[in-house]
């Protein structure tokens, strides 16, 4: 039908008797446009475009995704990853994880358990890393030894025991991870406020930042997973509700808090406490879980604060 209505625009406009000469001609044809004009004076509107999917529509799409106590549940079936930003408003607080995120401590966690279960002849591999990490230590250890098989012979608390005395003498040793020191310092020059959030236990936490004192002293606050509010580890919302909480001029609203994470179970815990969520993840990390992320980067280097409404950097990073 609209094929036929622009045809009738090239038929007014030709022979010497406009559109009258076609009468003469076709009359039938003729006859049906005219009609088809009284019927349809402007021309109908396409239909609208069908939804495409990004990453700040998933918990909606997926409801599930805010209440899965497992990580393995963000698996679900996406073609591609989004590295879409999120359309809300401009972010006037952060929130950092500390572990693969701000210090390059993860390899220290993998190292001793590649160590532990090479015992029983099995290997560590990323898809149980990605389900560990993020979580509290003893519910960590519990999916380590129940997905390896090797819960009858090892418990839980006898593999933190034997895993502690290892990271121990690694811990100091920890180095930044690209960008952090350089992220961390443009917001508090210009004045954002942001926080820690760690999973890690005090005792850990000083030893793994012994050589960082001075920069993670800049944290507006520190939110340990040792901390009594923190009920439960990720991917439970608590320790980012109970950092949010003790911001200045708090409650601040959740929209405008945004969050970096490298773990899965990260970024979840973020999302399920209504944040936007930055994911910086281990190249190892398969891609299947970049999805509810509302941006993914591979290094906080390559950050634009401007997509958040953050002032931008005064110089391009090195």
């Amino acid at each position: 039908m609209l094929e036929f209505v622009a045809e009738d625009k090239t038929t007014t406009r030709s022979g010497p008797y406009g559109c009258f000469g076609s009468w003469f001609r076709f009359p039938t044809l003729c006859m049906l446009r005219l009609c088809q004009r009284l019927a349809f004076p402007n021309p109908i509107a396409p239909p609208p475009r069908s939804f495409v999917h990004s990453s700040s529509s998933s918990s909606k799409n997926y409801p599930f995704l805010r209440t899965s106590p497992e990580i393995s549940r963000l698996r679900f079936a996406m073609a591609n990853p989004s590295q879409a930003v999120s359309s809300r408003g401009p972010i006037t607080h952060v929130i950092f994880d500390m572990d693969g995120l701000l210090l390059d401590t993860e390899k220290f966690y993998t190292e001793v358990q590649e160590i532990i279960l090479a015992r029983y002849n099995k290997t560590f591999d990323w898809s149980l890393k990605a389900k560990m990490m993020g979580k509290k230590a003893i519910e960590a250890a519990r999916v380590f030894v129940e997905e390896t098989g090797i819960s009858d012979t090892l418990t839980a608390e006898d593999f933190l025991v034997e895993r502690e005395a290892q990271l121990q003498s690694m811990f100091p040793t920890s180095e930044l991870m690209p960008g952090a020191s350089r992220l961390i310092r443009h917001l508090h020059e210009k004045g954002i406020p942001f926080a820690l959030a760690t999973g890690s236990h005090k005792r850990h936490f000083e030893l793994k930042t012994q050589r960082h004192g001075e920069l993670f002293s800049l944290m507006h606050h520190v939110v340990l997973g040792d901390d009594p509010e923190v009920k439960q580890g990720k991917p439970s919302p608590d320790i980012f509700l109970a950092a949010a909480k003790r911001f200045e001029g708090a409650p601040i609203d959740p929209k405008k808090i945004l969050v970096f994470e490298d773990a899965p179970a990260g970024v979840l815990a973020a999302k399920n406490a209504g944040m936007s969520v930055v994911m910086v993840p281990d190249p190892r990390l398969d891609s299947s879980f970049y999805d509810i992320a509302d941006q993914v980067l591979k290094s906080l280097l390559d950050l634009n604060p401007n997509d958040w409404g953050l002032p931008p950097f005064e110089n391009p990073a090195s």
